[in-house]
């Protein structure tokens, strides 16, 4: 009867312990297969992988506003503005001045569309790009935007927002063509921006004239490199540059979604931003989750 009992006993533990390991397994797996589901900032890619692969940028990359463990590279200069440019950008309040009651940064009152160029740096959080015979696709993380840069040969649009039938409209995000410089150097040039954007948060404008510039140098196969710069004779007095900025690589390849919620803004406005009022005379404040001159 004793014999019994302990064999009994032992094959109670025995059943147990091989429960407890198919559940760790289980929870192993589960937990394993999200990862591949979940955007961590954290999980960034070891050392440079070795050289970058020839004329292809494809990928998804964590941008500067992902993780400090990608580094923030160089803001922008501070340009020299025409009088047409110092009329226009007297009438912005950006919000790191005037707070969320005063601001008129449509973007920040009415999660209107950023436009391009801001949408490119100033909440680098991640970006993918892929790339098709004619053109390639860069896809932003904030707003879940895209673009297409058009690299068929095709030469800027150069009738863009007139009144003539054969005129473009402008649009948020211009019209792109790109180049490849070398084989590791990607080169974008973008006309026919809505005027109705700023180029930075704190409210610098541009014509619909504007030609900007993007540099993405892929100096290995985990590090990529942007540079912008804007040439808009209307408004500044010669081009200047909008920054550098850095990405990595990321390991698994996915991000999440990160968007301003028109809903959750007017919630927030009626309940505490409008209430608080506004004091264009404060310090500036960082209300954006923008750098300095952004």
């Amino acid at each position: 009867m004793k014999r019994q009992l302990l064999g009994l006993l032992a094959g109670l533990v025995i059943m147990l312990l091989f429960s407890s390991m198919a559940q760790t397994a289980q929870s192993q797996s589960t937990s394993s297969n999200n990862a591949l589901w979940r955007f961590n900032p954290n999980d960034n890619a070891a050392g440079d992988a070795g050289p970058a692969p020839k004329r292809d940028l494809t990928g998804t990359w964590a941008g500067p506003g992902s993780s400090p463990a990608v580094p923030r590279g160089r803001g922008p200069q501070q340009p020299s503005l025409t009088p047409l440019g110092q009329e226009l950008l007297s009438k912005a309040k950006p919000i790191g001045k005037y707070s969320p009651a005063g601001t008129n940064d449509p973007h920040a009152r009415y999660c209107d569309p950023v436009g391009f160029p801001q949408n490119i740096y100033n909440e680098g959080r991640g970006l993918s790009i892929a790339t098709m015979p004619d053109r390639i696709i860069i896809l932003l993380q904030y707003m879940d935007l895209w673009r297409e840069a058009w690299i068929d040969g095709r030469s800027l649009p150069t009738k863009v927002g007139g009144t003539d039938k054969d005129s473009l409209d402008p649009t948020y995000n211009g019209y792109s063509v790109g180049h490849w410089e070398d084989d590791y150097t990607l080169v974008v040039d973008t006309t026919g921006i809505d005027d109705r954007t700023w180029i930075t948060g704190a409210g610098y404008p541009h014509t619909v004239e504007a030609h900007v510039q993007e540099r993405y140098h892929r100096a290995d196969h985990n590090d990529l490199q942007l540079t912008v710069t804007i040439d808009d004779p209307k408004i500044y007095t010669k081009p200047w540059n909008l920054g550098t900025y850095n990405y990595r690589w990321i390991p698994n390849q996915k991000f999440d979604d990160f968007a301003c919620i028109p809903s959750q803004v007017i919630k927030y406005l009626s309940e505490m931003g409008d209430p608080a009022g506004s004091d264009p005379n404060a310090a500036n404040q960082d209300l954006g989750g923008r750098r300095p001159g952004r």
